[in-house]
């Protein structure tokens, strides 16, 4: 994307750098400085040969030579000064003292080299500038370094308020409805959206006016924020991109600057389009937070109504805005004048995840033999971002073994991965366990493939998959938008199957804690017929919709929406159906046992099988009469 220069950007480590290094040279020049004043006189020695002691040793041809700069004597020795026993070399600074001198304390020059230099006041100069400049200098370099942090950070604090949102402007790559495989009734209704941005005098002129937000509701991974990309990129209009949750801070009133700064910069680019994903991390309905009104999320909600209210006729600026909550959003967010239209953004139907699978696959080598059809069939109930990553894991597992093109093997194993997990072969495993396992995957097996509404036996395996020992997976041939209760019942027996073959082959007291989980979802879909669904007997056709999402405050502070008796009767009506279900389980084990048992020898012996294999090992069961439902 390509991203506008932020202003007001706090200090980076490169400009820190660069002030660190302003200081490394000024510092350079004071030791220049320095250094140019002193060095000149290094290796003559000051204030230890007096004028004197000088006299003395010219009177005894001491001195080797002597050159004379001003008011100071070069003085070279003949051999070193010496004294305590201490050598103190040769070389000397001896300064010619102020007043005038006897006849008897001038140097006779005629016993030594005496030469006189022009006097040159280079390092003098130089030393009085470096005691004057050098201090001056390092005091402004560092109020220079401090006034760049404190204007750092003043920038940092000025622009904690101004929104996070990432700008993607019209010339880039753009993504085009035709980038994206299926939803074809989503793109359907966003290309109206498209043609308002594209021609708003077109529907100004019959008096329509242009949608002020457009909801995307889906569940996860459907393609929401690519959808809302591609409507941008169909318009050719810059595109804010924010999610919900970097509108919220811990101090009050930074969301609702961040709302009115991103709409502020959203006006000056019009026509555009703003989307906000994840929109209920600040859209819940309001009232429930523990600050009332007063709540930060709330004030930023409230601030996105007023600024959605005050968009003036001819601002060409569309909110989108994507959620897979749209049941906890407050309805002032959604009613008309806001978030005008709402579009539905389903998980993909068999052909269009053949699509989307066709998208995914298309610029990767696959082996001829590979059909995608057969796998779209396969993956009922996976969401866009599942097919992909499916696509990918088959590319991995390919290159892993050294192949070049991907192949069926691969596919299937991706599959497998993506849906329920690695292998863990390695995990050690006793033949009592094994043995266990093997029937408790046989009850699952047996059970489902027995009751005829409980989908198709896909694949038996005792290898330890993801978090369980062993999987036994169904799947549905076909994509069901509806389920009836005599479906439900039949899931329900084939999910308790495995802890009812524990219990027939080894007793009530020698179940394991590997059908922990299988209670866990049967108890969860047992709750989902009676309370969602209105499946129960005495609670037939009523829904008691309960919210488990929000914070831990806000489900502690709602009561539920119905009585301590309604609860008990849903608390009854689901012991009802598991205990039916347990009950219908154990008939059909007990009457196919021969089946059972060959079927834990296959998975003794191989470990896994396939749908084939599996089925062939179950021939010859039957359900008894009264454990099928008319």
């Amino acid at each position: 994307m390509d991203q506008k220069k932020p202003q007001n950007m706090p200090p980076t480590k490169k400009s820190i750098f660069k002030t660190v290094g302003f200081i490394v040279i000024i510092g350079l020049i004071a030791a220049f400085f320095w250094a140019s004043s002193t060095l000149s006189n290094a290796e003559f020695k000051k204030e230890i040969l007096s004028y004197s002691e000088l006299n003395d040793k010219v009177n005894s041809s001491q001195v080797e030579s002597i050159v004379e700069k001003g008011e100071e004597l070069r003085v070279t020795l003949r051999e070193p000064l010496k004294r305590d026993a201490e050598d103190l070399g040769t070389k000397f600074i001896v300064t010619r003292p102020a007043t005038n001198l006897r006849d008897q304390q001038r140097l006779d020059i005629s016993k030594t080299n005496f030469t006189t230099e022009p006097a040159s006041t280079t390092g003098e100069t130089l030393g009085f500038l470096a005691s004057i400049f050098v201090p001056v200098i390092l005091i402004l370099g560092f109020f220079f370094f401090m006034m760049r942090q404190a204007q750092g950070q003043n920038n940092q604090a000025m622009s904690f308020g101004k929104s996070k949102a990432r700008i993607a402007g019209s010339d880039k790559a753009k993504v085009a409805f035709k980038d994206i495989a299926g939803n074809e009734e989503a793109k359907q209704d966003l290309q109206e959206v498209v043609e308002f941005l594209k021609y708003p005098k077109k529907f100004e002129a019959v008096g329509a006016k242009i949608p002020k937000g457009v909801m995307l509701v889906g569940s996860p991974g459907t393609g929401k924020t690519m959808m809302a990309i591609a409507v941008a990129g169909e318009a050719g209009v810059p595109f804010f991109s924010i999610s919900g949750s970097e509108f919220v801070e811990m101090f009050v009133g930074v969301g609702a600057s961040r709302v009115r700064d991103l709409f502020a910069k959203a006006k000056k680019n019009a026509p555009c389009i703003i989307f906000i994903d994840e929109i209920d991390a600040v859209g819940r309905r309001r009232g429930s937070g523990m600050g009332g009104g007063h709540d930060e999320r709330e004030q930023t909600l409230n601030q996105i109504l007023v600024e959605m209210d005050g968009f003036e006729t001819g601002v060409n600026v569309i909110v989108l805005a994507a959620t897979n909550r749209a049941d906890v959003l407050d309805p002032a967010l959604l009613r008309p004048g806001r978030f005008d239209r709402r579009v539905n953004i389903p998980l993909p139907e068999r052909r269009d995840r053949e699509a989307i699978l066709s998208v995914h696959f298309k610029n990767k080598p696959v082996d001829k033999s590979v059909k995608l059809g057969d796998l779209a069939k396969k993956t009922t109930g996976m969401a866009g971002a599942d097919l992909a990553n499916l696509a990918n894991e088959s590319a991995i597992i390919a290159a892993r073994s050294s192949r070049k093109v991907i192949q069926n093997s691969d596919i299937v194993e991706a599959f497998e991965r993506v849906a329920i997990g690695p292998e863990r072969k390695n995990k050690a495993m006793t033949e009592k366990d094994r043995e266990m396992t093997a029937y408790h995957e046989g009850g699952h097996a047996l059970v489902g493939h027995a009751l005829p509404n409980s989908g198709g036996l896909h694949k038996v395996t005792i290898i330890p998959r993801g978090g369980t020992g062993g999987v036994t997976w169904f799947l549905d041939e076909e994509d069901k938008s509806y389920h009836s209760i005599n479906e439900y019942k039949d899931v329900l027996a084939r999910i308790v199957g495995g802890r009812v073959a524990e219990k027939v082959l080894y007793g009530d007291d020698w179940v394991t804690t590997g059908a922990g989980n299988d209670l866990q979802k049967a108890a969860g879909l047992a709750r989902e017929m009676v309370i969602e669904q209105g499946m129960g007997k005495k609670l037939r056709d009523q829904v008691f919709h309960e919210d488990e999402g929000g914070m831990m405050f806000d489900r502690m502070v709602h009561s539920k929406p119905y009585s301590e008796k309604t609860a008990e009767l849903i608390d009854k009506e689901v012991e009802e159906l598991i205990t039916e279900a347990t009950v219908r389980a154990e008939k059909i084990i007990r009457a196919n046992l021969k089946p059972l048992e060959n079927l834990k020898n296959q998975l003794l012996e191989k470990e896994t099988l396939d749908e084939v294999e599996a089925r062939e090992a179950l021939v010859g069961t039957k359900a008894p009469v009264d454990v099928l439902l008319k």
